[in-house]
Order: C-alpha cells, then sequence, then structure tokens
C-alpha cells in the first residue's frame, strides 16, 4: 500500500498523457448526439471518485450530470428510454459485478456508455461503447489508492474534453488541461510536504476508535475515500461528512474519543479555524489539512498537515486524499494490522 501511494504521481502522469488522447477521440464522438445528461456510477472507491469527478462537471462545465452508487443505478433510472444521455462507469478492475449490472440497464435504456477502468480488456471494456484505461500498473493492495487516482484524473480529463465539445465557451480548457497536467506535481509535492508529519500525527492517535473527516465542495468526495480507507485498512469506525453537513446532528458525537480531520481548502481557513475551535472545546483531537500557503492558525491544540497548494479546486482531491491514505496506511502498522489485505475483504466484488 505505501509503495502504490508513492507511486501515484508517477502514474497518474503517464495515465493523462494518453488519457487526454482518447478523451478527446470519445467526446468528438459524442458531440453529435446532443448530450443532455451524464450519470456518473461505480461501487465503493470508484464511487466516491464519481462523486469528485461528478463536482468538476457541476462547477466547470453547463453540462447537467449527476452520481449514482452502482448497486443502486438500475433502481433509480430504470430502463426508460434515454436519447442524450451518457453513462460514465469507473471500476478499477472492471469486474465488479454491480459495475457491469449498471452498465447493461445503461445499454437497455438505449444510454451510451464509457468505462473507466485500470484492467485492461476486463468485462467493463468489453460491455462499454468507449472507454478509458489507467496506467496504473497492477495494484497488489486490496485498499485502493493509486487505482483511485488515476481513474480519477481520466475522469477529470474526460470532463474537460466533453466540455470542451459540448460548451467551450464556459471556461478556459486549455488552461485547465495544463492545471490538470501538473498535478501529479503537486501530488509529488504533498508527499514531500506530509509523509512524515502524518506518521508522527498517527502515533499520537493510534488508540482512537472512532473517527470524523469532514470536506466541503470538491473534497466532500475526498473526506468519504479518507474515511472509507480507516475502515477497510485499520478496522476502525469513520464517518465522511459535508462540513457543515455534520453540524446538523452528528455533531452530537464528538468528544475525547473522537479525532476530527478538518479539509480545509481555499478560501475556508476563517469558517475552518471557528469550527476547529468548536471540537477542541468537546475534547476532541483535531486536525487540519490544509494547503501549504495558508498561514492563518486556527489555534493551540490543532494538529495541522499541509498540502500543495498550486492545484485548481475542482482538482484537489488527487493531493487532499494523500495524507488520508497515508494516515491509514501508519494507522493500520500501529495496531497490528495488515493494510494489504483485510481479512473480510476482496480485490473484486462479485
Amino acid at each position: 500500500m505505501l509503495r502504490e501511494i508513492r507511486e501515484q504521481p508517477g502514474v497518474v502522469g503517464r495515465s493523462l498523457i494518453e488519457g487526454f488522447r482518447e478523451a478527446r477521440k470519445i467526446a468528438e464522438e459524442l458531440i453529435s448526439s446532443r448530450l443532455s445528461m451524464v450519470y456518473l456510477t461505480g461501487s465503493g472507491t470508484s464511487y466516491h471518485a464519481c462523486l469528485a469527478a461528478n463536482y468538476a462537471m457541476s462547477t466547470l462545465t453547463r453540462i447537467s450530470s449527476t452520481s449514482l452508487p452502482a448497486s443502486e443505478f438500475s433502481s433509480w433510472v430504470g430502463d426508460v428510454g434515454r436519447t442524450g444521455t451518457v453513462v460514465i462507469a469507473i471500476s478499477q478492475s472492471g469486474e465488479s459485478v454491480d459495475v457491469l449490472a449498471a452498465v447493461k440497464s445503461a445499454t437497455n435504456a438505449g444510454m451510451r456508455t464509457i468505462g473507466v477502468t485500470n484492467s485492461e480488456g476486463s468485462s467493463l471494456t468489453k460491455q462499454t461503447e468507449f472507454q478509458l484505461i489507467a496506467k496504473a500498473g497492477e495494484e497488489k493492495a486490496v485498499t485502493a489508492t493509486k487505482s483511485f487516482t488515476t481513474t480519477l484524473g481520466l475522469a477529470y480529463a474526460l470532463v474537460l474534453e466533453l466540455a470542451r465539445a459540448v460548451t467551450p465557451d464556459v471556461m478556459n480548457y486549455d488552461r485547465l488541461e495544463t492545471d490538470l497536467t501538473a498535478a501529479p506535481n503537486q501530488m509529488q509535492r504533498t508527499i514531500a510536504l506530509c509523509e512524515s508529519n502524518v506518521k508522527l500525527l498517527t502515533l499520537r492517535l493510534a488508540e482512537k476508535q472512532l473517527y470524523f473527516i469532514l470536506g466541503t465542495g470538491s473534497n466532500y468526495p475526498s473526506a468519504l475515500e479518507g474515511a472509507l480507507k480507516l475502515k477497510e485498512s485499520c478496522n476502525l469506525f469513520a464517518e465522511g461528512f459535508a462540513t457543515r453537513e455534520f453540524l446538523h446532528g452528528p455533531m452530537q458525537l464528538v468528544d475525547s474519543r473522537t479525532p476530527v480531520f478538518l479539509l480545509q481548502g481555499a478560501q475556508e481557513a476563517e469558517q475552518h479555524a471557528q469550527l476547529a475551535k468548536s471540537f477542541l472545546k468537546f475534547g476532541a483531537p483535531t486536525v487540519m489539512i490544509k494547503p501549504e500557503s495558508e498561514d492563518l492558525v486556527a489555534g493551540g491544540g490543532i494538529d495541522t498537515i499541509k498540502v500543495a497548494a498550486n492545484i485548481h479546486d475542482a482538482f484537489s482531491p488527487l493531493v487532499y486524499v494523500i495524507p488520508l491514505q497515508l494516515y491509514a496506511f501508519h494507522t493500520a502498522l500501529e495496531k497490528g494490522l495488515n493494510p494489504d489485505s483485510p481479512v473480510k475483504l476482496t480485490k473484486v466484488v462479485k
């Protein structure tokens, strides 16, 4: 798992080189279809990639889109004919039964389908009309890390190319492509910034059993993914929430037993500083994950983990997820667990 976390900048970079070319071809093929709606679907980590890509679609384009867990897709969408609708199905293995069932349902309803996977020749590539293949290489750890960021990077490239083809006047997509292409450098910078601090933090919080991870906008999916990594690799109860949604009830559970991780994005410093003080007041160990360029100090008692700042907000999950992955890895070791092989999980869910 640790090796695969550290491989992410390189494999995301390699995936994007070919990914943009293939995404452009797909967008050119779809432009004649009068694209009206995009569904994104996946399971587990791949569903979190769908949510992050959906945020980019919603904020950078005028294309209507929504995300659905693959296991729920057919129930929510049904088989009513939907011309002009595209389904982007993400599955790291390309063999998830739920994702394949969603693709079949979409095909039966007349939707066009795009598979995003790390497994060339998988069932997903055979059952979708178009494909984007990540270049992550074999991922041996059951707890997905590099397959998450590579498939997410490809999904971002697809969002940009669809937007460039369908709504070219909304944004400077050439500039956004440059920003996304530079993301691997920011991922490498983040690993250098945070790895040693994360390891020290796990030593202090090793006995904690209940975690909350809070994120807003682009990093709400990052919060969900970070919580999933703690569940999978550490046998911990962890929940991800949209930051302010946490105040509507779950806040009642905060106390000295519950570390709270706040994912602070751009322009969120003051709001998060006030929230952090509230958590500290209830005795909760509070950790702020924030851009390295942000100097506002929330107050004493708050741990800070820094990530690279020079990345567009829409693509920032590529860096914010890294300290959460590292924290899950080192916490698993502290608990005497093997994060590569959770005893109740398999790489492919049948």
